[in-house]
């Protein structure tokens, strides 16, 4: 019988946490904005992850690859989330959901161009079948405004694209850093990256609002389980499973948020997301056979 690579756990781990993540989100943005709310999760997930590496007598000075660890935590951990931000405030919630399930598309290309991965047919129809099974969830409506394209969807774009490449960088310099090390590291660049922008939403709120228990609680679990616990698991999960297998576990996050979204939120499941679900499911599966 063959053993399942602990990649794929790490990786199907991180992305369900993250569709989880819609459900909390949803609730303390009305809250807490936006910006305000990044800079807070990541303060706190390098404040708990920084902890673990002194426990562990773990160094955070980097050593070599300094640029790729700035452009991980700028581009992947700040950039990637802030356009995500954007994009979903300037266009429709279909839009975001099936726009950045193009973060597999773009680590794919980005591995054959910086890692030079060769990508096999099967891999090639695993990540069709889950792109299929997403526009099936979500649907195709909303991509357009007025016969053009939504500035929206350029965020999104971004988003995706940024998500992508930071995938492809962490998995590079895998050999030379651990996952602890590169998570940490790229939190502390994008905590420092995000407060100029906490710092002009200062005004926008009553900061008293963060010291209630339910809010309090919401950031908390954005901050260790989404952010500190999910990033380190998806790190550990890309220097263990090739990068155009990888980037397929990303699926998992709009399959688990639908789901929660139906049985914490009461919203209704189509049967459309049974279908999109079965797809998604179905290419994972050939890819873990691969």
């Amino acid at each position: 019988m063959n053993k399942i690579n602990p990649g794929f756990i790490y990786l199907a781990a991180a992305a369900s946490i993250w569709g989880g993540l819609y459900v909390v989100s949803k609730y303390v943005l009305d809250i807490v904005p936006p910006f305000t709310l990044l800079f807070l999760r990541y303060l706190i997930a390098f404040a708990v992850l920084a902890a673990v590496c002194r426990y562990q007598n773990i160094s955070l000075i980097p050593r070599n690859n300094k640029w790729t660890l700035i452009q991980i935590g700028l581009l992947g951990y700040f950039c990637s989330i802030a356009f995500q931000f954007l994009g979903t405030k300037y266009s429709s919630a279909h839009m975001g959901a099936v726009i950045t399930t193009l973060s597999p598309v773009f680590q794919s290309g980005f591995a054959i161009l910086l890692l030079h991965e060769p990508i096999t047919p099967r891999q090639i129809v695993s990540i069709s079948l889950s792109f299929a099974g997403v526009l099936i969830i979500n649907g195709l409506s909303g991509f357009s405004e007025a016969g053009g394209i939504q500035l929206g969807a350029i965020f999104l774009l971004l988003a995706a694209l940024f998500w992508g490449y930071y995938s492809v960088l962490s998995k590079k310099i895998s050999t030379q850093y651990s996952a602890l090390q590169i998570t940490t590291i790229g939190i502390l660049i994008a905590a420092i990256a995000s407060f100029p922008a906490a710092l002009l939403e200062a005004g926008t709120f009553d900061f008293t609002h963060l010291l209630a228990w339910p809010v309090l609680l919401c950031i908390l679990y954005v901050a260790v389980v989404s952010t500190a616990v999910a990033f380190l698991f998806w790190n550990k999960g890309l220097a263990l499973v090739p990068s155009h297998q990888s980037g397929l576990f990303f699926f998992f996050q709009p399959l688990v948020g639908s789901f929660l979204g139906w049985a914490i939120l009461g919203e209704h499941l189509t049967a459309s997301f049974y279908i999109g679900s079965l797809l998604i499911l179905i290419a994972v599966y050939i890819i873990m056979k691969d």
